[in-house]
């Protein structure tokens, strides 16, 4: 096993430097540019110098006048010493206005993933079980809905009923304008409150594929010819379900929770964007759409980082879930 992740970390490290090495390179040629959009203003400005001359003066002091190879090993040396520059459009670290965002997007990640969890695999088992029965085709029907809705037009529904029509929530933000007259609980539970419908929009637009997933693999588990032996020998159902038959659909469940480690931390762009939540989804929206290339950078590289760490952490647990399973 120490082998095993030893060369896969090295694999990962090297997946990452090519990653990295493609988005700095990308990020160099979009078509927004944060350092035109300055000059540009700049230049309107009175006794300033032309648009070219602040064009290349600006492109000097961000090292964007060297080529991208070039321009990518200098960021690569700064960045193994934790220093990713300053954010273009938020005029901060860019890590320290990270960390100030971060923790909005995995509350609003961690809530959705626990609430899909809770309700996909039950149902999915049950409507496994309960093969071509009425609750079999309810259970498709939500999980089809759930699979079709757009985010975004499951979140304008929700926001006409239950702020424009019902008034229950607020339209849009992460805290009320009294928020800061409350006291420490009352805070909480206001944050809590603006959060309902960003989870609730993304427990439902996730919950259909878990759902269809875990009972298609438990189909084709209690098909099988070992699960026919178990119930003939006597062994009662909820034990051939819940230990033979659930025990063998974990590899594949696992598969899909493995890669659900980058959205706890990645942020939900549209439903961060449409309900303003302060996350990394809508920050890291605001830095794309305004040619933010240090914040961005960091944003591409840590997504790829947290995925590689999910691909190794899935491989990892596919030897707990099941014991034929050994990795070399």
């Amino acid at each position: 096993m120490k082998k095993f992740i030893v060369r896969r970390v090295l694999l990962g490290a090297m997946i990452l430097f090519f990653v990295s090495m493609i988005i700095y390179s990308i990020e160099r040629s979009l078509p927004t540019s944060y350092v035109e959009g300055r000059a540009r203003d700049m230049s309107m400005k009175q006794g300033a110098k032309p648009y070219d001359e602040l064009v290349a003066e600006l492109n000097a002091s961000y090292g964007l006048d060297k080529p991208v190879l070039e321009g990518y090993f200098v960021w690569l040396g700064k960045a193994l010493h934790g220093e990713f520059g300053e954010s273009w459009i938020f005029h901060q670290p860019v890590t320290k206005k990270f960390s100030s965002v971060i923790w909005y997007s995995f509350v609003l990640a961690l809530a959705s993933f626990l609430l899909e969890i809770i309700i996909a695999i039950p149902l999915g088992i049950i409507s496994a079980t309960k093969q071509y029965s009425k609750v079999d085709y309810a259970v498709t029907v939500f999980a089809l809905i759930g699979i079709s809705l757009p985010s975004f037009f499951f979140a304008t529904i929700l926001k006409w009923i239950f702020s424009i029509n019902l008034k229950w929530v607020d339209l849009y933000g992460i805290v009320s304008r009294m928020h800061e007259s409350y006291g420490s609980v009352g805070k909480v539970l206001d944050m809590a409150q603006h959060l309902i419908l960003p989870v609730i929009t993304l427990t439902i637009v996730s919950v259909g594929s878990l759902m269809r997933y875990t009972r298609t693999n438990m189909l084709e588990v209690l098909n099988a010819d070992y699960i026919r032996t178990a119930r003939a020998k006597g062994v009662p159902e909820k034990k051939v379900v819940y230990h033979h038959a659930f025990r063998n659909t974990l590899i594949p469940i696992i598969t899909i929770l493995g890669s659900t480690l980058p959205n706890l931390f990645g942020g939900a762009m549209i439903t961060e964007t449409l309900f303003q939540i302060p996350g990394i989804g809508y920050t890291s929206y605001q830095a794309l759409t305004q040619g933010d290339i240090p914040f961005t950078m960091f944003y591409m590289v840590f997504l790829a980082f947290l995925t590689l760490t999910g691909n190794l952490i899935a491989d990892i647990l596919y030897a707990v879930a099941d014991p034929r399973v050994r990795v070399n």
